[in-house]
This record gives structure tokens, sequence and C-alpha cells, in this order.
């Protein structure tokens, strides 16, 4: 997992709409990179909306905010679309994103441990050094916990 003073893995991965967006993409701006289980769910869907709701505050206080879990492009099309959700939807179908940021382990789901996507948020300053992780996101109230602190 990354630490605070970290710079940000490199990754090559495609938005929602198929464009491929690298780390180095994210630089120049304070980045807000938050990683989800899955488009449509309950707590990802409220994370979302939380962070769209809030949008103006983030981008006001200078971040980019960029929403990454491992469904495809064309899942993170429609959930960006049915929610008019303003920021970008990164599609990691591969994890090694997930994996190179350390928001890809061992989860308990119904009782058994599964290999999944943890809900965490990294926070960087414009150089795409780690300023701030969010281990226990409170998906209702997400943009108070970030711009809280």
């Amino acid at each position: 997992m990354l630490n605070i003073g970290d710079r940000m893995p490199d990754f090559e991965v495609v938005d929602q709409d198929g464009n491929i967006v690298r780390s180095a993409d994210l630089l120049g701006r304070k980045t807000i990179v938050y990683f989800y289980p899955k488009d449509n769910t309950s707590g990802c869907t409220a994370e979302a909306c939380n962070l769209r709701d809030n949008y103006s505050a983030l981008t006001d206080a200078g971040y980019n905010v960029v929403g990454v879990s491992k469904d495809s492009a064309a899942s993170h099309k429609r959930f960006k679309g049915k929610y008019e959700l303003p920021f970008t939807l990164l599609a990691d179908t591969s994890t090694l994103m997930l994996q190179s940021f350390g928001a890809w382990g061992e989860k308990k789901m119904y009782g058994k441990t599964v290999m999944g996507t943890l809900r965490r948020t990294f926070i960087f300053d414009e150089n795409g050094i780690l300023q701030r992780i969010i281990e226990k996101v409170d998906t209702k109230n997400h943009a108070a916990q970030i711009l809280g602190d």
C-alpha cells in the first residue's frame, strides 16, 4: 500500500469513454483518486452522488476527482450518465492500478473471504505526491471527509 509522501504509481487505463488515461495526465492539479467496488450498488452510488453534490466545493478547493473500479468502461459510461456524475471514472479491469495503490485485497463478503476492491481514497498534491489516505470512507459524507481536514 502507498504511504504518505509516496509518488502516484504509474498506470494506464481507460475512462468511461474509452480514452486512455495515464498517471502523468493527473499531474498539475491536486487529485482525489477514490476506489470503489462496483457501479450501481447502494454504497458506491451514495459515495458517487455525495461527491457529485459537493463537486463545486471540491473543485473550488482545487481538486480534480477521479473514481476507479474494475468495472468496464461501458458500465462506467452508464453509471456516469444515470447519476450525472461530473468527474472521470477509470476502468481498471485488470486490477493492476488497484493493486499498485493498495486498493485490492482480501475482504469478507457473506462470511467468506474474497479478493476485491477496498474502498479507499488517496489525495495527491499537484506533483503527484500522496498527502492523505482515507481508509474508512463514509459513503454518504465523503466530500466532508475530504474537505474536513
